[in-house]
């Protein structure tokens, strides 16, 4: 089974596609647990989510962590700019006791941890950003692991910067990639085919404001997740259009709405 069979169902079963767009958790079900951690991960998995959308940094000594922003101050109890810690120095950090005091020992995942979770969780898809600017020697800290846990057929990696997404492609050619996107560059389709991608990812804004978006994306053979949808007018209007995946901080919600109008199964089930 390959990565675009696994973006063609749902884990219920069911054929995804216009009407039916996947639910995509961001940075797991980062609403109701601290995003990024293996707790936003787990409460994804068990509110029906079919893809878990997390970002990648690289700390000082090359090892790749689970967060979002550039420096450990806002999701962690630490200070500083992820790469500038050692891999060690992260993993001391306390990544849940911002969010709520139950939380608290949650931890920055490793890529290693991350896919471990991957693998105990059959069926669901990861949706990797890997954020700034990695070289072909920093991509292989990602790209390897992915390999050897067995999940590249259940994983896109993707990036807003072009020229991550290149070494991607150099360094892994086979593995499925995304790219992210605020603004249409004026040559889409020709820098689509440059890195081949499968997908292309934009925000809400920018589908609001290019409504003819996704047909054209699919005219070209891609797929698309829209970024980052929390209300139902704004899922009612992506699935107007015909998106792929709707990535939100609701996931429990989305799926929810998407099961009131579509007969899906409880996803507790």
């Amino acid at each position: 089974m390959t990565t675009s069979t696994y973006l063609d169902r749902r884990r219920d079963g069911r054929p995804a596609g216009t009407g039916l767009p996947l639910v995509v958790a961001h940075r797991g079900n980062s609403s109701v647990a601290p995003e990024n951690t293996l707790a936003a991960l787990e409460s994804a998995w068990r509110v029906g989510a079919d893809v878990i959308e997390i970002d990648l940094q690289l700390t000082a000594d090359g090892v790749a962590v689970v967060i979002h922003d550039e420096t450990v101050d806002r999701t962690t109890d630490g200070a500083g700019r992820v790469d500038q810690l050692t891999g060690a120095q992260v993993a001391d950090l306390d990544a849940g006791s911002w969010f709520a005091d139950h939380f608290g020992g949650q931890r920055v995942p490793t890529v290693q941890d991350l896919l471990g979770f991957f693998v105990a969780h059959p069926g669901i898809c990861l949706l990797a950003e890997l954020k700034g600017t990695w070289r072909a020697a920093d991509v292989r800290h990602v790209t390897e692991a992915i390999d050897l846990a067995g999940l590249a057929e259940r994983t896109v990696v993707q990036s807003f910067e072009v020229a991550t997404v290149k070494a991607l492609r150099d360094v892994a050619p086979e593995l499925a990639r995304g790219l992210l996107v605020a603004e249409l560059p004026e040559d889409l389709v020709a820098v689509c085919r440059e890195l081949r991608v499968i997908m292309l990812n934009p925000s809400g804004l920018l589908l609001r404001r290019e409504p003819g978006l996704v047909d054209a994306l699919h005219g070209e053979g891609l797929r698309t997740m829209v970024w980052t949808l929390d209300e139902p007018a704004h899922w009612a209007a992506a699935v107007a259009a015909g998106v792929d995946g709707i990535i939100t901080d609701r996931p429990d919600r989305l799926h929810g709405w998407l099961a009131v109008r579509h007969d899906l199964p409880d996803a507790r089930a």
